[in-house]
């Protein structure tokens, strides 16, 4: 059953109005436009992940990456959902409110949308992971490919270690299997910090560089996916 078919034919009673902005908050909601969010119900119930689009005076649309999970969610009239996200320019999470309503070709239609607050914990958008990975450096000190471990990756950067030492602003590529059934993922990356671990090896912070849109969105799709059937293994 689709999940349109899911919703009763009346009208629902209208929800309430969104509570007053707390101060500091922007009011014009069109800079969070394409800002990557995980959508959750009000007690964290995962949902889906999804891009938010075309947000205006308290409406958007949430453009779907991964599959819903809405077995266990009431949708016979608009979900009142939490909505969060990391702004990339603002560098500040950005948690959000509103009811969403199903449309075709997994959009969702947000009504009542308001900006809670603004913090910052971006941990919602890294997984942490303990793969198998290597990198590649092609000219200098300690050029060649070289076996790592990756321990956490996000939309704009991953951390890895390895016994091998490199420097910071050495340009490396990364190449890892976030998921079994999916292709290898390749990122350019620069060395943004490096952590000494005694005689164990260097833990190094990398940051993605020459990433269009379509790649950030792959990874933040594979990110989800992961964390996704780790919630469901855990259950």
């Amino acid at each position: 059953m689709g999940l349109i078919n899911l919703f009763k034919k009346k009208a629902p009673e209208p929800p309430p109005p969104p509570p007053p902005k707390p101060a500091g908050v922007e009011d014009d909601l069109f800079d969070y436009a394409h800002m990557r969010v995980e959508v959750t119900t009000e007690d964290g119930q995962m949902l889906f992940v999804a891009k938010l689009m075309y947000p205006r005076q308290h409406t958007a649309e949430l453009h779907q990456y991964s599959e819903a999970e809405l077995s266990s969610v009431s949708l016979e009239e608009p979900l009142h959902v939490r909505i969060r996200g990391y702004h990339d320019h603002l560098r500040k999470a950005v948690y959000m409110e509103g009811d969403i309503t199903p449309q075709p070709r997994h959009i969702w239609l947000v009504s009542h949308l308001n900006v809670i607050k603004l913090g910052n914990d971006r941990a919602f958008f890294r997984l942490n992971t303990d793969l198998p990975a290597s990198v590649t450096k092609f000219s200098g000190r300690n050029a060649g490919e070289r076996p790592c471990t990756m321990l956490n990756i996000s939309v704009g950067g991953a951390r890895v270690f390895s016994d091998c030492q490199y420097w910071e602003d050495d340009k490396l590529l990364l190449t890892v299997k976030l998921l079994e059934d999916r292709d290898p993922s390749v990122m350019f990356c620069k060395v943004l910090r490096v952590i000494e671990k005694k005689e164990e090896g260097y833990e190094y912070g990398l940051q993605f560089l020459e990433m269009n849109e379509a790649d950030q969105d792959k990874i933040t799709e594979n990110i989800f996916t992961a964390q996704r059937k780790i919630r469901q293994g855990s259950n």
